[in-house]
């Protein structure tokens, strides 16, 4: 039972659990290894896998406010960081959200905290984030600037990148020689039609119009400080921050669920198994560009084992899933005939697997 987490609904603990409770009644023997891929849910499941430590500290929300957020300590130097801990879309009210000003500052608190605590390697999750910023929030609390035509320091968040005219390096570097690997789930690059700004955005609150400031604002940042990153695969991720993360950080861009996958012993548990389950909120075409399930299908077909997908709704054809490698896909109780939230709250109440497959 690996499962993603079910967004706003269902933890993938939770999920595998009642997943596990069905195969069980069932007369299987159901192994329970819950994951992610970088997105909310990173840090608990490397955390059930590995164990280690949560610490907690004070950082700057995406819209200034201040909140707790934890971070990971395991042995050997190593730390996890999950970006949506601190600048999460799913802790701002959809009332509140706005996504020119959102900012990434309490990312780079974080990642401070994490090398002040001595630690020699972080993984940073990426998915989740309320933000469109390109990371530059992270960077200005790690000593860059970034400054416009009169040398005035930009406002935080993506709009008033549209006017950025200067970057200014800091003298030193604040993380001194902390080792970073981001974890994207997206191939999304910086700018362009299907960057950050234009596939995510509306998400996060961004108007079309918005869409067309933040979108130009990201192109800016990247034509200002590393022109070669805009159109590389996962620099659109969470807003930018796969960009952000390699130009102001060092970090290497790594994908998530491939990371959390071989962190969490999976390939040696699936060589065991006769059936590998997953699932997620929503499999839909944005899963297959590096999403958890996705990913799981094409190593569980590398195998030679069958891959089941239990969702709260599907919005790809039967000929798609196939393709991408799984056996079947298990729609939870409600089905497509009605709303997403509905299905997933009726998921919530418990997805067996013996009323899924009758």
């Amino acid at each position: 039972m690996a499962p993603n987490p079910y967004k706003g609904t269902l933890s993938a603990a939770s999920a595998a659990a009642a997943l596990a409770a069905g195969l069980g009644r069932a007369g299987f023997v159901a192994r329970r290894l819950p994951l992610a891929d970088g997105g909310p849910g990173t840090l608990a499941a490397l955390r059930a896998a590995l164990g280690g430590r949560l610490r907690r500290v004070r950082v700057e929300g995406p819209l200034g406010a201040p909140r707790m957020a934890a971070w990971l300590d395991l042995p050997g130097g190593l730390a996890v960081v999950e970006s949506a801990e601190a600048i999460g879309l799913q802790r701002v009210p959809a009332a509140r959200r706005d996504a020119m000003a959102a900012g990434t500052a309490g990312l780079g608190q974080l990642l401070l905290a994490v090398a002040a605590a001595g630690k020699r390697r972080v993984l940073v999750g990426l998915g989740g984030s309320a933000s469109t910023d390109g990371g530059s929030g992270m960077a200005r609390v790690l000593g860059w600037r970034f400054l416009d035509a009169a040398g005035a320091a930009l406002a935080p968040g993506g709009g008033p990148l549209a006017g950025l005219a200067r970057v200014r390096r800091p003298r030193r570097r604040a993380l001194g020689g902390l080792r970073m690997e981001a974890l994207c789930d997206v191939a999304a690059p910086l700018h362009g039609p299907h960057g950050a700004a234009r596939a995510y955005g509306p998400q996060k609150g961004a108007t079309p119009a918005q869409v067309r400031a933040l979108d130009a604002g990201l192109r800016r940042l990247a034509a200002l400080t590393a022109p070669g990153l805009g159109l590389a695969p996962g620099a659109g991720a969470a807003g930018g921050l796969g960009f952000g993360l390699q130009a102001f950080a060092g970090a290497r861009l790594r994908p998530g669920a491939e990371a959390l996958m071989d962190g969490c012993g999976l390939e040696a548990a699936l060589a065991k198994a006769d059936l590998l389950v997953t699932g997620e909120g929503c499999l839909d075409a944005q899963s297959l560009q590096g999403k958890l399930p996705a990913v799981l299908a094409g190593r569980a077909r590398a195998m030679g084992k069958p891959c089941v997908a239990v969702v709260g709704r599907c919005a790809l054809s039967e000929r798609a899933w196939r393709r991408a490698g799984f056996s079947a896909v298990l729609v939870a109780p409600g089905g497509d005939a009605v709303s997403a939230a509905k299905a997933l709250e009726r998921a919530a109440a418990g997805i067996r697997w013996d009323e899924l497959t009758g």
